[in-house]
């Protein structure tokens, strides 16, 4: 493989919402656990992983806060705490490929998960987009946005299903495994 460029692997990892940050989703470890095993395998120094988390950023920019910021400081304090959590979730992934040697880079957009997904692949040209899923498909994935009480959001399909349709490069799609699904599907 020598001279050759690495295939370079771009995955969508979020944080988990059953743990919360900094764990990874039960969805995203099992796409980077299926991308080593199935992909990487053995020839470490063939690719190169390109992790992307992005925060979505709550409506009214609180992130369903009991109490109110009121100061300049306070609001720089929530972009700091918010970014260092994006960074320990990604920390996760970087260490694992460190471990094996397998060369990566990782960065954190806020934004809409399945636009955000979809404007970085065409805009860093992976050779192959690799995201997992929870398997829950349309109306699910509405269950669970109305289950939140969101109702002024209208939500139509999953991130995965978006990406398969609208990113500018191949896609593979990783569904959770069936004894990794908790209690409520909708959890990861």
């Amino acid at each position: 493989m020598e001279g050759a460029e690495a295939t370079r692997i771009m995955m969508g990892v979020n944080e988990s919402t059953i743990k919360g940050y900094p764990h990874a989703s039960i969805s995203s470890r099992g796409a980077f656990d299926w991308t080593l095993q199935k992909i990487v395998r053995s020839n470490t120094s063939g690719f190169k992983i390109l992790f992307l988390h992005v925060q979505v950023p709550d409506e009214d920019g609180f992130d369903d806060m009991d109490s109110l910021y009121a100061s300049p400081e306070d609001f720089k304090n929530m972009k700091h705490r918010n970014r260092t959590r994006g960074l320990h979730l990604l920390e996760y992934f970087v260490n694992r490929c460190h471990e094996i040697g397998v060369a990566c880079e990782a960065w954190i957009k806020k934004g809409d998960p399945k636009e955000v997904i979809c404007h970085e692949v065409k805009r860093v040209q992976p050779d192959l987009l690799v995201v997992g899923s929870r398997g829950l498909g349309p109306f699910q994935s509405y269950l669970e946005i109305s289950r939140a009480d969101l109702s002024c959001r209208v939500f139509v399909g999953t991130v995965s299903e978006f990406c398969q349709k609208h990113a500018e490069c191949p896609v593979i799609s990783i569904k959770r495994r069936a004894d990794e699904t908790p209690q409520d599907p909708v959890d990861d």
